[in-house]
């Protein structure tokens, strides 16, 4: 591998990363959104069903994909519970 076939690897994944960071933060506007929402309505912050709901969907769109499901539900937890973290905190203004 020549390092020329290196950079360009590394370009792909600078530009994959970057892509997943904006991504992240839209999806955490669009879930901000829905904390004061809930907030505002009286909503519980987390909602168990429509979590697992979305785990099962993630694991079979990741299975689709070739991913490991096991990552993309470890992923998916992550994000899930640093939401709820969000959710409870707006609870609480």
């Amino acid at each position: 591998m020549t390092d020329d076939i290196l950079k360009g690897y590394r370009r792909s994944i600078d530009n994959i990363d970057a892509a997943l960071v904006c991504l992240l933060a839209e999806r955490f506007k669009i879930t901000q959104a829905v904390g004061a929402y809930k907030a505002t309505s009286g909503l519980p912050a987390a909602d168990p069903g429509r979590e697992e709901a979305q785990i099962a969907r993630l694991r079979q769109l990741s299975e689709d994909a070739e991913l490991d499901p096991e990552f993309s539900e470890k992923f998916l937890r992550f994000i899930i519970d640093e939401v709820i973290r969000h959710h409870r905190a707006a609870a609480a203004r």
